[in-house]
């Protein structure tokens, strides 16, 4: 299998090239294009409650679609996610990896789905009160609305609320103001969520809340 994005930053897509015998399984409605000769399959996203928990906990799909190349020669098909934004790839050796809600795309065959509780402090931060995690050996793609940054976190970090979209499962989130009273009240910053541990985050460089909350006050 052969992956290949374009469209960076905004408008991230990416081409999958299956060799003959593989798959890749997608969320329902992230196939942009594929060749006519491949084979969809759409199933539920894990036993019936397993799918109904990350559908209304997750924010993902209740069905998931398998593509899976039957012919014999290299076959494509596009992927990409709902809003704009930029996708980023994961690979997985029996780790797991936490993602905010909505943020899965797709992921080779061996990757499980599944829904954590993720505790009030993720609610506060607009990341929900659960959250996804990925785990198995494979490749997981995932996105959000805006660019992706990445950092190695040895320590704390301070992430403003609904831009943390991805971070690895020992690590510890905390909400708290971003200054003072007087600061946090009137400087626009509220509160925010200080990430602490080891390992790796992805963080987003817009939000849909922040962009609602621009729009009601243009509108």
């Amino acid at each position: 299998m052969k992956t290949k994005f374009a469209g960076q930053p905004v408008f991230t897509y990416g081409h999958v090239d299956l060799e003959p015998g593989e798959s890749i399984i997608a969320e329902s409605d992230a196939m942009a294009s594929m060749d006519a000769d491949l084979d969809m399959k759409a199933g539920l996203n894990g036993n019936i409650f397993s799918a109904l928990c990350k559908k209304f906990l997750g924010g993902e799909s209740l069905f998931v679609n398998t593509f899976t190349n039957n012919t014999n020669g290299v076959k494509r098909v596009t992927l990409t996610q709902a809003t704009p934004g930029d996708i980023r790839t994961l690979e997985l050796n029996g780790e797991s990896y936490c993602l905010q809600p909505g943020a899965y795309i797709c992921s080779t065959p061996g990757i499980k789905l599944g829904v954590k509780w993720a505790g009030f402090a993720s609610l506060i931060a607009r990341e929900g009160l659960f959250k996804l995690q990925v785990s198995g050996t494979g490749t997981v793609w995932f996105g959000a609305y805006g660019g992706l940054l990445e950092r190695q976190i040895d320590g704390e970090y301070i992430v403003d609320t609904s831009h943390l979209v991805g971070y690895e499962p020992q690590m510890q989130l905390k909400i708290q103001m971003a200054g003072g009273i007087f600061s946090s009240l009137f400087s626009g910053e509220g509160l925010v969520t200080r990430v602490t541990g080891t390992g790796k985050i992805v963080i987003q460089t817009r939000s849909i809340s922040g962009l609602a909350s621009w729009l009601n006050r243009s509108f």
